[in-house]
C-alpha cells in the first residue's frame, strides 16, 4: 500500500484530490488547452560534430499533465531528455538548431546545474544511484541544490511515498531493482523539481512492480501537481497514466494526440500495444511487412 502525503507538503503545486481513481488515466488534455511548461522547439542534437540524431524534433509539456514520449530502440528518446536537462555535453553531444524553453525561459545551453535550479530533474535509465551510499545518502544528495532547513523533513515525506526506503539501512547497491526505481524517483523529488523527466522506469522489473511504480508516478503527479516527461517502451502502460502522447521515430516525431486517440489508433496498436493487424497476421514472415505499411513512414 502507498501511504498519502499530509496536506501541506510543499514539493510542487499540488492539485486537488478526488475525481477518478490513481488507476484511472487522467482527463485528456491537449498541450495546447493548458499552461505550456515546456517547450521543445525544432531541436537538432549532434554527437561527435558528426551523428546526426534528433531531427526538427518539437513537442509541447503542460504544466501539471503526464506526457508520454514513446518510440523504439534508437529513436531518440532519451537523447530528447538529454537535451532538455543539459547532459548532452557529458556525451559529446550538442543542440546545433532550435531551443528549449521552460516557463517561458531558455534552458538550452545551460549547464546542468542550473537546469537542476530551474526545476528539472531527469531520472536516469538504468537509475544511476550511488551504489556505495546508504538510502538516506542518496536522497540528500538529490537535495545537493538546496539551502533550505526543510531537506530532512522532506526525505520523511518520501518515505510516505516509498516506506520500502525508510526500512534499507544498508547501501544502496543492495537494493532489489523496484527498490532503486523508487530511490532514483524519491531523490529526483529531493531536489522539488517542477518537471521531472523519467526514462524507462518500467526497465529490468517484474510486472507487479511495473503496476506499483506506475501507480506511484500517478500519485505523484495527482497530489504535488509534479509535471512529468516520461520515456518508456511499456506504450500500454505509459498510455494508461498520461494524458497526451508523443511518438518518435529516426528523431523525429511521427505522431502526437491524447492518450486516447493513440490507445485507439490502428498503428499504435500493431507496432506498440500488441495489437490490431486484424486476424491476417498468420505467420511471422507476415510480421516482417509490416514496417512498410506504416502510416508516418
Amino acid at each position: 500500500m502507498v501511504n498519502s502525503l499530509p496536506p501541506g507538503l510543499p514539493l510542487g503545486e499540488g492539485r486537488a484530490l478526488g475525481g477518478k481513481g490513481g488507476d484511472v488515466a487522467q482527463a485528456a488534455v491537449k498541450p495546447e488547452a493548458a499552461k505550456t511548461l515546456l517547450s521543445v522547439n525544432n531541436i537538432e542534437v549532434v554527437y561527435n560534430d558528426v551523428i546526426l540524431v534528433l531531427r526538427g524534433l518539437s513537442l509541447t509539456v503542460p504544466e501539471g499533465e503526464i506526457v508520454a514520449l514513446l518510440g523504439a530502440n534508437g529513436a531518440g528518446k532519451s537523447t530528447t531528455l538529454k537535451a532538455i536537462s543539459g547532459l548532452l555535453k557529458a556525451e559529446d553531444g550538442e543542440i546545433t538548431r532550435g531551443d528549449v524553453q521552460f516557463a517561458g525561459e531558455t534552458v538550452s545551453g545551460l549547464d546542468p546545474g542550473q537546469i537542476v535550479r530551474r526545476g528539472i530533474f531527469q531520472v536516469m535509465e538504468g537509475r544511476r544511484i550511488v551504489a556505495d551510499m546508504t538510502c538516506r545518502e542518496n536522497l540528500m544528495l538529490g537535495a545537493f541544490t538546496r539551502k533550505d532547513r526543510e531537506i530532512s523533513s522532506d526525505i520523511d515525506r518520501v518515505y510516505q511515498y516509498f516506506p520500502r526506503l525508510k526500512e534499507r539501512t544498508g547501501l544502496a547497491g543492495y537494493l532489489s531493482g523496484g527498490e532503486q526505481q523508487m530511490l532514483a524517483i524519491g531523490r529526483a523529488l529531493m531536489a522539488r523539481p517542477k518537471l521531472i523527466l523519467m526514462d524507462e522506469p518500467s526497465m529490468g522489473l517484474s510486472p507487479l512492480l511495473v503496476k506499483e511504480v506506475f501507480s506511484i508516478v500517478r500519485q505523484i503527479n495527482r497530489e504535488l501537481g509534479v509535471t512529468i516527461l516520461l520515456v518508456e517502451q511499456n506504450a500500454r502502460m505509459a498510455l494508461s497514466c498520461a494524458s497526451y502522447g508523443y511518438i518518435m521515430e529516426q528523431g523525429k516525431i511521427v505522431l502526437d494526440g491524447t492518450a486516447e486517440e493513440l490507445a485507439n489508433n490502428e498503428d499504435v496498436k500493431e507496432f506498440y500495444l500488441g495489437g490490431g493487424g486484424g486476424e491476417d497476421r498468420k505467420s511471422f514472415k507476415n510480421l516482417k511487412s509490416f514496417k512498410r505499411r506504416k502510416r508516418w513512414i
